[in-house]
């Protein structure tokens, strides 16, 4: 793509046209990639579900006083919130790994 840059740039077309044409050779490599990266987790349960659904989903079934004994995790204890606890659960990769484990239980005991 790096080559069609300079090509299109070294012949005589408009500014506009330029960026239209980059543009969309952008959107085809992101497009090609998200295909990709979504073939590529065939056997991830959690492939595709926000942390939002799961977070509410446990908040639901269990509310965050039981949630709290469950995961001892302070976002659930001191004045809990669904988006106090996303910000947590995003910037603490170990925290999120407790709740997605809890989440596939959840969802393993449903069935």
């Amino acid at each position: 793509s790096q080559y069609v840059f300079v090509i299109l740039s070294q012949t005589r077309i408009s500014r506009t046209l330029l960026i239209q044409v980059w543009n969309s050779i952008i959107l085809a490599n992101k497009k090609q990639s998200m295909s990709t990266e979504i073939e590529s987790q065939p056997n991830n349960p959690l492939h595709g579900v926000k942390l939002a659904d799961i977070l509410e989903h446990l908040v639901d079934k269990y509310g965050f006083e039981d949630l709290s004994e469950r995961i001892t995790i302070r976002c659930f204890t001191d004045n809990p919130s669904i988006k106090s606890s996303l910000k947590f659960l995003r910037r603490t990769p170990w925290a999120r790994t407790k709740v997605e484990q809890l989440y596939l239980k959840s969802q393993s005991s449903r069935r």
